[in-house]
């Protein structure tokens, strides 16, 4: 009952309106605490209709100061590749080997990166893979020869991203330990990438609305004009 009575008692000093990175920041780390450290969160609405192909988004952004997590990198390949893979710091690097593993539900990565030619060994892992949204696709940079890069890119925080059938893209952006100028940097990155990849049928304002919240707290609107 305390723990709800603190819930209620914060989330009704929350106004109705517009914040910027800094003040949402604030008052995430004002809200009741966890016994774990809680991931800050964003959403942001785009104006795409997310049923046309030609305005699909989706890409990679290498946060400046990471997300905050350690992500778990798994690379399908062989040969010299595998021990720049093995070097970069991948968790598991292998052929039909690590497919039967994935096959076999034993898939608990992050991020699945994968060279051209292996795509043969990756592509009938569609099903599995797919619905996680851990597919390697050149989009995203996770189907590439230069696996040491990628991998380096994936445990130094670099999230993928997607937008989903109402056109928000959702991600993680740092942690509650973070300052509000770390999350800013990061914000202001995953948008220019964002940017870049704005579909060219899509007319208008593209960034509609942006929002930050934590696992387990209130979600905060921000100001655009603050970034």
């Amino acid at each position: 009952m305390q723990r709800i009575s603190k819930r209620r008692k914060y989330l009704s000093s929350l106004e109705e309106r517009k914040y910027s990175v800094a003040e949402a920041v604030e008052f995430l780390k004002l809200s009741p605490k966890t016994n774990f450290k809680e991931s800050i969160d964003i959403a942001i609405n785009l104006r795409i209709d997310a049923s046309k192909s030609d305005q699909n988004v989706r890409g990679a952004s290498s946060l400046p100061t990471g997300n905050g997590k350690i992500s778990k990198v798994a690379v399908f390949v062989e040969g010299e590749l595998a021990k720049e893979a093995i070097e970069a710091g991948a968790d598991a690097v292998g052929m039909e080997d690590l497919a039967t593993k994935f096959k076999n539900g034993e898939d608990d990565y992050d991020v699945v990166i994968a060279t051209p030619e292996t795509m043969k060994v990756v592509s009938p892992l569609g099903k599995v893979l797919g619905p996680k949204g851990i597919m390697p696709n050149p989009k995203t940079g996770s189907v590439t020869k230069e696996v040491g890069k990628a991998v380096e890119k994936a445990k130094a925080g670099q999230i993928r991203y997607r937008a989903d059938e109402n056109g928000i893209i959702h991600g993680r952006i740092g942690d509650i330990s973070y300052s509000p100028e770390q999350i800013k940097q990061n914000i202001e990155t995953l948008l220019e990438d964002l940017r870049r990849n704005k579909p060219a049928s899509s007319k208008g304002v593209f960034i509609k609305k942006l929002s930050l919240s934590s696992c387990m707290g209130a979600g905060f609107e921000i100001d655009m004009s603050s970034l």
